[in-house]
């Protein structure tokens, strides 16, 4: 808590909080303004405003006196805020000047630069093509909560920077304004977002509406901010979805905020659910979806096919991929991962496909990992984890990058590194091994136990069946070593119960919706009766086994118990192992 002390003359503190000054860098023709609109409270007729713009290194770039609140200054051709390659600013001064006394000051960081995204050719800032190559990020830390200082929001920051992101989403809500300040410094482009989230209705509208004026009011001079989202998720109930009610509020929302700001996007985040026809597309500037094929439902290479039918549909929607992710345990490992597991592995297959997607599609603008940081949430019970979202490819406390970040780091980062996964599977039965590599190196040498094994490609490097010895087995790429113990068996403690070991569906928030769902428990009839699961079904396995006529013939038996029948019925094991998963995240 702070006291400010001012006098009876000063900028205003009572538009929502902000500083009571915003300045909007325009480009015009070949030449450079600044719109800049105070705020004052008592104001005499003898006073007047001093506005000064420095340079970086402090000198003066321009300034002027007016005994106007608002001008434009012609600011000729100023050195760009270019992102991380450059990201220079300028310091705008704003004092409140009567005769030789200066009675209240405002100052701020000013950045000139453009931004914009076009449905076919991408993301562009200052003319120049940029893939926004994203992360998300919640600013709580273990033990710790949102009460953290400047020394952890600069941390989460250079672990940002480190994998060779150069945007941020800041989800889902408003964040300390350090980190945007941060972002202004080091060129990273923010999605900034009010919390107008998950099951949202009409009645909550007069909530948000303050927000979103709070968001944009309060961050409107940060040149890093380059969109404002104003809903993520809202049709995560079924019902929402369909529902006509939510298209008014959301353009009301949308509306509202470019009257405060026109010279930024809007952007939403949509959840799979949500038909790619829904008017509710057609609300903000700049789109996202989140998808998690792969993880919940489907499998990831799903992706692919949504992503090229849904830019097929609409080639006019500019489009990004918002959220996306899968838990990663950094305790649990296994040779074989399948989804759902809740392995480090896994989580590896997951990005993998995902990041390939991504690269190759230089139409969709961005994509932000969900996440960039294990973060708390109270309702989960995740892979034997209470109270904590496991997807971040940095852990909780900041102190381990999992495997998945280093794969990010090869894609995204021009440090050269190399990254031998699996360093946390430590003590594994004795035999072959296909041993992965991340690395942005053309060439990766692994050496063994003194054996040297050479791969060329990209990014992702597999050595198919290299021998894991019984004892002590060294392992070495590049600059990194590991040493992986060969057992008599796999040390059971890297794999989870397998009554623990499904998915939940996140969207099962009590016991009342959880009737909407299907589980073990659930009937045979009540499984083949379920559009969605033969669309989730047939989406993995390229076939519809819920069309098998002998399943009529045990109806009436529970789930798990015609799982033990699998054989009898035509199923493979892989085929059951499936079914059985796929239960706790399909709607009746």
């Amino acid at each position: 808590m702070s006291l400010i002390i001012t006098d009876d003359c000063h900028f205003s503190f009572n538009d929502y909080s902000s500083c009571g000054v915003y300045a909007t860098p325009k480009k015009t023709d070949e030449k450079w303004v600044l719109d800049i609109k105070c705020l004052v409270d008592n104001m005499p007729q003898s006073a007047l405003i001093r506005y000064t713009l420095s340079d970086k290194e402090g000198g003066v770039y321009l300034q002027t006196e007016s005994e106007k609140t608002e001008l434009t200054l012609d600011c000729g051709s100023p050195v760009l805020w270019n992102g991380i390659e450059n990201p220079y600013l300028y310091t705008l001064k704003c004092e409140i000047i009567n005769g030789a006394a200066v009675l209240d000051c405002v100052s701020f960081k000013v950045g000139f630069r453009t931004i914009e995204t076009d449905s076919e050719k991408g993301c562009f800032l200052n003319g120049k093509y940029i893939k926004l190559k994203g992360v998300s990020r919640h600013q709580d830390r273990e033990n710790m909560g949102n009460a953290i200082t400047e020394r952890e929001h600069r941390e989460d920051l250079e672990l940002i920077l480190s994998l060779g992101a150069n945007s941020v989403r800041l989800a889902h809500y408003q964040q300390n304004s350090y980190f945007y300040d941060l972002c202004d410094e080091y060129g990273v482009l923010v999605w900034a977002e009010a919390p107008v989230i998950s099951s949202f209705s009409p009645a909550k509208q007069e909530n948000a509406k303050q927000q979103l004026c709070e968001l944009v009011k309060q961050n409107y001079n940060h040149p890093c901010i380059f969109c404002w989202g104003i809903e993520n998720e809202i049709t995560q109930n079924k019902k929402n979805a369909k529902s006509k009610a939510l298209v008014p509020c959301m353009r009301e929302l949308n509306a509202l905020v470019k009257s405060l700001d026109s010279s930024r996007y809007t952007t939403c985040a949509q959840l799979s659910i949500l038909d790619s026809s829904s008017p509710l597309n057609a609300v903000t500037d700049i789109l996202g979806y989140n998808h998690y094929f792969g993880w919940y439902d489907f499998g990831f290479d799903f992706l692919n096919k949504w992503l090229d039918n849904f830019h097929s549909a609409y080639p006019e929607t500019k489009l990004c991929l918002s959220e996306y992710g899968a838990e990663g345990l950094v305790n649990l490992h296994s040779a074989s991962p399948v989804q759902g597991d809740y392995s480090e592995e896994y989580q590896c297959r997951f990005h993998e496909e995902y990041i390939k997607a991504i690269s190759s599609r230089n139409w969709l603008w961005g994509s932000y990992v969900w996440n960039m940081f294990d973060f708390g949430a109270a309702n989960r019970h995740e892979g034997g984890v209470t109270g904590k979202n496991n997807k971040g490819l940095v852990t909780y406390d900041r102190k381990t990058k999992k495997d998945s970040f280093y794969l990010y780091k090869a894609f995204w980062s021009s440090e050269p590194f190399t990254h031998i996964c699996g360093e946390r599977f430590k003590n594994r039965k004795a035999g072959l091994y296909d041993i992965k590599v991340y690395s942005n190196k053309e060439t990766v040498n692994l050496t063994v136990n003194g054996r040297e094994y050479t791969q060329h490609g990209e990014k992702i490097f597999i050595f198919p069946e290299v021998e894991i010895a019984a004892g002590e087995n060294i392992l070495t790429a590049g600059e990194h070593t590991v040493i992986i113990n060969g057992c008599a068996e796999t040390d059971p403690a890297y794999s989870i119960p397998s009554e623990s070991s499904f998915v939940r569906n996140w969207e099962k928030k009590s016991p009342e919706e959880a009737v909407n769902y299907l589980s073990p428990e659930s009937t045979v009839k009540e499984l083949v009766l379920s559009e969605d699961a033969h669309i989730m079904v047939n989406g993995k396995l390229g076939k519809d086994l819920l069309k098998n006529p002998l399943l009529k013939l045990i109806y009436p038996m529970k789930i798990k118990t015609a799982l033990k029948l699998g054989r009898r019925l035509g199923l493979t094991e892989n085929e059951c192992e499936l079914l059985r998963e796929y239960t706790y995240a399909i709607h009746k």
